[in-house]
């Protein structure tokens, strides 16, 4: 399994990057949303999870969420919106733009494969 990490924090992204591969999947990553879109690009295969920050320059998360459910082949891939948003309706708005969970900073390694148990990624 690969997955997408996608936060304009470089510390962000290596703590998920390290947490997804202890978890067996092959990361990539990417600083904004912009380079991200570009990495789901045919003739690249889609991964088949994208952790998505929020709140990031440019392209938001839920900007990003909201562009990859435009593409066909990107229609299976998993996303998860991993933020400091704590709000009830900033998740309803995630949910409802096509992320499948939402996850709040801080988080654990464990918190993260319930997630992915929830969205059918890990056993």
């Amino acid at each position: 399994m690969n997955a997408l990490v996608v936060d304009d924090s470089r510390a962000m992204r290596m703590i998920l990057s390290r947490e997804l591969a202890a978890l067996g999947f092959e990361v990539t990553q990417a600083a904004s949303g912009t380079e991200a879109l570009k990495l789901l690009e045919p003739p690249l295969s889609c991964p088949n999870l994208v952790l998505v920050d929020w709140n990031m320059p440019g392209i938001t998360g839920l900007e990003f969420v909201q562009a990859v459910r435009t593409k066909p082949e990107a229609l299976s891939t998993a996303l998860l919106m991993v933020t400091t948003e704590t709000g009830m309706g900033q998740m309803v708005r995630a949910m409802e733009a096509g992320a499948n969970e939402y996850l709040m900073k801080p988080f654990t390694r464990e918190m993260i494969a319930d997630k992915l148990r929830i969205i059918g990624l890990l056993e």
